[in-house]
């Protein structure tokens, strides 16, 4: 099934036997590689460190009832979700690092009668509501709301622990290989996959996955990744965590973790520009504080900026280039990547191993743009 190219050396080129190459070191590229080594497929893993990555600088909100996805990709977002209480046991036992999962559900909370009216006409059949006096009951810190909607089993996930339980587990697997630097291009062939690396290096697989965040476009040979764009998110922590649940408001989120609070985020079409700026911090400031105004005398810890990988209907690319097979997208999951990663693993390693897939991924085709 796999073509494994034997190693060699030729003037300035290397060619590494493996069976697949994962580009980006992501929480995307590390469940991928994670997912294969389960089944036994030897990954050469393929990553330089960006300023502004998503997977670190995200708030880690596992969210699909609130930011819905259309058609059968809103069950695939439900489907990633309920997969993270098995995912996490399962870096229990491989890392001993156990990462904090927020179920709780996740409350839209309303401030006016027209905010009440948009939610219960947006309300899934999953949703309940909640009047101003249960609210209160499930967090005292919001008395001023006028009632919120509760989508239970919705929640966060703690992505700066994923990622280093994900980090370890491959660094621990006899399947990976991790390797350094930045790759500049891609060539497929009829029945195997060439990557070249900035320095150079040229390394040749069964299969490419192209995994490689808001960075992916710039990936010569990828010719699908160029509907990938960055988007800027701009993200502030606060000293306190009134809140035990994840919560909207009418402009913006907070997320408790641990001892600290998240509130975001900007979307902001900056190409790849990390910084952040006052009037960026001032909005997500104003967002979080009109949710929960007892945040506004905490101390802000930081701000800091995140970009997403989004394409033009901020759903992922997941899936083979229909021309050249070899090559495999598993990018463009927009504000969904911590959400999407353990399916997005599982489903690009039974697209390898020709497993029978468990989900639809039609609307992910990365040719349908």
């Amino acid at each position: 099934m796999f073509l494994v190219v034997s190693r060699e050396q030729t003037t300035g080129v290397s060619e590494l036997s493996t069976e697949v190459i994962v580009v980006g070191g992501g929480v995307i590229g590390l469940a991928v590689s994670v997912a294969l080594a389960e089944r036994g497929v030897e990954v050469t893993l393929v990553s330089e460190h960006r300023p502004g990555e998503a997977s670190p600088a995200a708030a880690g909100m596992l969210a699909p009832s609130v930011e819905r996805a259309p058609g059968p990709a809103h069950k695939f977002s439900i489907a990633a979700r309920d997969r993270y209480p098995a995912y996490i046991e399962f870096l229990a036992e491989r890392t001993g690092i156990k990462v904090p999962l927020n179920r709780l559900g996740i409350l839209q909370v309303a401030f006016s009668q027209k905010g009440i009216k948009g939610l219960r006409k947006s309300a899934l059949p999953t949703t309940r509501w909640l009047d101003a006096k249960e609210l209160q009951h499930f967090e005292p810190a919001l008395p001023h709301a006028l009632g919120a909607m509760f989508n239970a089993q919705d929640g966060a996930v703690d992505n700066v622990v994923l990622l280093e339980a994900l980090k370890k587990l491959c660094a621990g697997e006899k399947w990976i290989e991790r390797l350094d630097g930045g790759v500049r291009s891609v060539k497929p062939a009829a029945a195997s996959c060439t990557i070249t690396l900035d320095s150079g290096t040229q390394l040749t697989a069964a299969s490419v996955v192209i995994a490689a965040g808001a960075w992916a476009a710039k990936i010569s040979g990828a010719r699908l990744a160029k509907h990938v764009k960055p988007a800027r998110g701009q993200l502030v922590s606060y000293s306190s965590t009134p809140l035990r649940h994840v919560a909207y408001g009418p402009s913006g989120y907070i997320v408790p973790r641990g001892s600290i609070t998240i509130a975001g985020s900007t979307m902001e079409n900056v190409g790849f520009d990390t910084t952040t700026t006052a009037s960026g911090v001032k909005k997500v400031r104003a967002a979080a504080e009109e949710i929960c105004p007892v945040l506004a005398s905490s101390t802000t810890t930081e701000a800091w900026a995140g970009l997403r990988p989004v394409t033009p209907d901020l759903l992922p690319m997941i899936g083979p280039d229909p021309k050249h097979p070899s090559l495999i997208y598993a990018c463009g999951h927009s504000r969904n990547g911590v959400l999407m990663a353990p399916l997005t693993g599982d489903l690009i390693a039974d697209l390898v191993t020709e497993s029978p897939l468990s989900h639809d991924l039609s609307q992910f085709r990365p040719d349908r743009f």
